[in-house]
């Protein structure tokens, strides 16, 4: 496929941190895309919860499923604009890695623990993990992944954040925070597409859970429109066929909506190259409208499901969890393996480890050290 001007091109890469010689087969995007899927802390993703926690049942998304879907989103928009797929895929699949078990319960709650020791953001723990703590080379901690591949990762960070980075690494992938400009059209896409995947899963996994119902989502116009047509082409349907008919149209409407909006976007700027586009205001968009629907059904899920009293609960009881690890292995690093235990940065050794850990595993420690189990 013949990639657009304003795509970023592997030949044009900013390069690695540690410098390597090219691969025989493999551009550096496609590289990055390998190493990831190879990690240990991709491996764990399967394992970590998106809104339900890992017992709660098999068929819910994990975030390793969510990736995968973020990933197959981003590579179909992609094509279509001309953007760089290989770079989209290897920021999808990595954009989650520094996710803590318990999805943001665990995140909030690691955070409120690192507040004096620098706090914790699960985007700029997502770079640590591919830069620093993957031990799968012999040259280098990380996974030595190209600067569009890092931009990309780095979705959010604060300001401070972005300021101890830069000391690190001048002119770097936390630069942008600082000047206030974008990243890469494919990185602004992975974002959209994050938003768009998990918005359709989780009405699929909250109808499924039963915690919100078809009926209820009737006010949600985004959803509503889109059950209606399903229903006039094919009066029979019902239940889960139903559901899946209009979370399928709801998602090719919002494809549509991005490629048709963007590409007006990208007409009005007129971005000479990837740099050019860096430059530009957010190009890779919805249409106002979509946004205003898209925002409305987010409203929705965190009122009726990410609020709902099932969910809440444990979500109470998965802090508690972090916390009480946290104290532990704080109060006795021996608890952690000799990797963590013995750096001398012991608050972010255990933001670390804890972070690194899957919902089962996170469980089956809590109850090692405390003696109680989860009782949900």
């Amino acid at each position: 496929m013949t990639l657009a001007t304003y795509a970023s091109h592997a030949a044009a890469s900013r390069g690695r941190r540690h410098p390597e010689p090219p691969a025989p087969t493999r551009d550096d995007f496609q590289r990055d895309r390998d190493r990831i899927v190879h990690s240990t802390a991709f491996r764990r993703l399967v394992y970590k919860t998106q809104v339900f926690l890992n017992h709660e049942g098999d068929l819910f998304r994990t975030r390793l499923t969510h990736s995968l879907e973020v990933a197959q989103l981003g590579r179909s928009i992609s094509r279509s604009l001309g953007l760089n797929e290989d770079l989209v895929e290897a920021i999808a699949l990595a954009h989650d890695l520094g996710h803590t078990p318990f999805g943001h319960a665990g995140q909030d709650t690691l955070n409120a623990c690192m507040v004096a020791h620098g706090g914790f953001e699960h985007n700029l723990q997502s770079l640590r993990v591919v830069d620093q703590l993957e031990h799968r080379y012999p040259q280098y901690d990380g996974l030595n992944l190209s600067f569009e591949t890092r931009e990309g990762i780095l979705k959010h960070c604060s300001r401070a954040n972005a300021q101890r980075l830069e000391v690190v690494e001048p002119n770097g992938v936390a630069r942008r925070f600082l000047e206030n400009t974008q990243p890469s059209l494919e990185a602004q896409l992975c974002n959209l597409a994050d938003e768009i995947a998990y918005n359709a899963h989780d009405i699929d996994d909250g109808v499924r859970s039963g915690l919100i119902g078809i009926e209820q989502l009737k006010d949600v116009e985004l959803f509503e429109r889109f059950r209606r047509e399903a229903v006039a082409e094919h009066p029979q349907l019902a239940g889960r066929r139903l559901l899946y008919e209009t979370i399928r149209r709801m998602l090719s409407a919002q494809v549509y909506d991005v490629i048709d909006a963007t590409r007006a976007a990208l007409a009005d700027a007129g971005p000479t190259d990837a740099e050019a586009a860096r430059r530009c205001p957010q190009l890779v968009q919805f249409s106002a409208a979509m946004r205003a629907e898209s925002t409305a059904l987010k409203r929705f899920l965190f009122a009726n499901l990410y609020r709902h009293a099932q969910v809440v609960q444990t979500t109470t009881q998965a802090q508690q969890v972090v916390r009480e690890l946290f104290a532990a292995y704080l109060a006795d690093p021996d608890e952690m393996p000799p990797d963590y235990a013995q750096r001398d940065d012991t608050h972010r050794a255990v933001a670390d480890y804890i972070a690194g850990m899957t919902d089962r595993f996170a469980m089956r420690e809590h109850e090692r050290l405390t003696g109680r189990t989860w009782t949900v």
